[in-house]
């Protein structure tokens, strides 16, 4: 998915910028670079950490909005820190980028086969069933999420938990499953897949 500038961007000149830091893997890593991020004024709305196939190393997915200026100010503070190995802004590149949601909500028997249909569309899975609801989780750009929560708000959404988003750059030749998904969606019509 190649990032296009929304209208947001136009009025504001503020762009949503994916970042990735690779940094050591050691204690206190990801407190050290939050704070200094919070100390400077810079405000996360997305938050991601896992380790990579390099036990030793993590990755730090984040998103920040803001303009050219204040995403070379995050990335020369990141830089400065030492455990930090390397910063990449993966929204100017060709990438993949997730969410993972899931989302407890009221099925009562009357209801139960419309949500099912619902999670099926999107493309999720049922992953607890109690006497009247549904654990589901489902998968995808931030845009799905959303459009998924708001289609069950009017059943009743009893918690949710959302993960922060990770993105990888994609290689230079792949077609990837979300390109196939966008050609499906385009055929079965407009919904957020």
């Amino acid at each position: 998915m190649s990032v296009s500038p929304d209208s947001h961007t136009f009025r504001t000149g503020r762009m949503r910028h994916v970042l990735s830091a690779l940094v050591q893997n050691r204690p206190g890593v990801l407190a050290h670079i939050s704070g200094m991020l919070a100390s400077r004024g810079f405000n996360i709305d997305s938050l991601a950490v896992g380790e990579t196939e390099d036990p030793q190393l993590s990755r730090i997915t984040f998103v920040i909005m803001g303009d050219d200026r204040v995403l070379e100010q995050v990335r020369k503070q990141l830089e400065k820190i030492v455990t930090v190995v390397r910063v990449i802004d993966i929204s100017r590149q060709d990438h993949v980028e997730r969410d993972l949601m899931l989302i407890k909500v009221e099925a009562p028997a009357s209801q139960r086969a419309e949500i099912i249909g619902l999670v099926q569309v999107f493309r999720g899975r049922i992953v607890d069933v109690g006497p009247d609801q549904l654990m589901i989780e489902i998968s995808g750009q931030e845009k799905k999420i959303e459009s998924f929560i708001d289609l069950m708000r009017p059943y009743g959404i009893c918690e949710l938990a959302r993960t922060g988003r990770i993105a990888l750059v994609r290689s230079s030749a792949s077609v990837s499953a979300a390109e196939v998904e966008e050609e499906e969606a385009a055929i079965v019509g407009p919904v957020h897949l």
